[in-house]
């Protein structure tokens, strides 16, 4: 098992989720993740730009306030030492005076085939929610903004110079003739003036719920080298290759990727 642990002597933070208000002695962070070599996570795909990036994006996460369904994992076997792993909430949490931000990965589904194999229907995703602030040091979660990173829209993060900037937008009606546009989200995350750090700018604008927010938050550069370490953590367990791996024994080898239906045309059998 893996561990990685940020510690802070003032306080632990917890989950905004379990409190919908908090009240913190500090204003560094403090995080626990654990994560086991099977736990099936996932993400999604990337563009790149010079200097200033753009991506559009068609995922629906105008329902992600929702309360999230749990995705279906393939089954454990050997490779899992033959016993049920139990399910493993993480996050990470960033706060500073006007805003806090929350980091949690989302595991990818899975399809059973009829050969008994398992395939990736949907990949993981990395939420984040932006919740303004209600006081000095509290944060209201009720007022809550999402925005689901996709694999490629982490790898822009990732590859992101020291100067450069990217926006991501969200419309999650697209394609639909009649709500087409009715919820906008956008995603900006550019450099701080002094160099010192990102800065993430969130603008939502929902004609469903009436709403029209932005939320910002300042990054360091500590606490944004953090986020992209544990986005190259976690991206193969979003794109399910884990459990590819985890699945690999001694007798299949030459078999090669039986999910795919062109997986015997390898180039050097040709």
């Amino acid at each position: 098992m893996h561990h990685l642990r940020l510690l802070s002597p003032s306080f632990t933070i917890q989950n905004p989720r379990l409190c919908p208000s908090h009240s913190l002695s500090s204003l560094h962070s403090s995080t626990a993740i654990s994560f086991t070599p099977q736990s099936p996570l996932l993400l999604s795909s990337t563009v790149h730009f010079r200097g200033k990036r753009s991506l559009l994006c068609r995922q629906s996460d105008y329902f992600q306030q929702q309360s999230f369904t749990p995705p279906r994992q393939p089954p454990n076997d050997s490779s899992y030492g033959g016993a049920l792993q139990p399910r493993v909430f993480v996050g990470h949490s960033i706060y500073k005076g006007k805003a806090a931000l929350t980091v949690e990965p989302k595991a990818p589904e899975f399809t059973p085939l009829d050969s008994g194999a398992f395939k990736v229907s949907k990949e993981g995703f990395v939420l984040l929610q932006f919740a303004p602030a209600a006081g000095v040091r509290q944060y209201d979660w009720n007022r809550k903004q999402v925005f689901s990173l996709s694999v490629t829209e982490i790898g822009n993060l990732i590859s992101l110079g020291a100067r450069d900037s990217c926006e991501f937008f969200h419309d999650p009606f697209k394609g639909r003739r009649c709500e087409e546009g009715k919820v906008r989200k956008v995603l900006k995350v550019e450099p701080l003036p002094d160099g010192s750090g990102r800065f993430f700018n969130l603008s939502v604008q929902n004609k469903l719920l009436n709403v029209d927010e932005s939320i910002y938050i300042p990054i360091t550069r500590a606490e944004y080298a953090v986020l992209i370490s544990a986005f190259n953590f976690i991206v193969p367990y979003l794109l399910g290759w884990h459990a590819f791996a985890n699945s690999i024994k001694p007798e299949d080898t030459g078999r090669g990727n039986s999910a795919n239906p062109r997986s015997g045309d390898f180039e050097w059998s040709r």
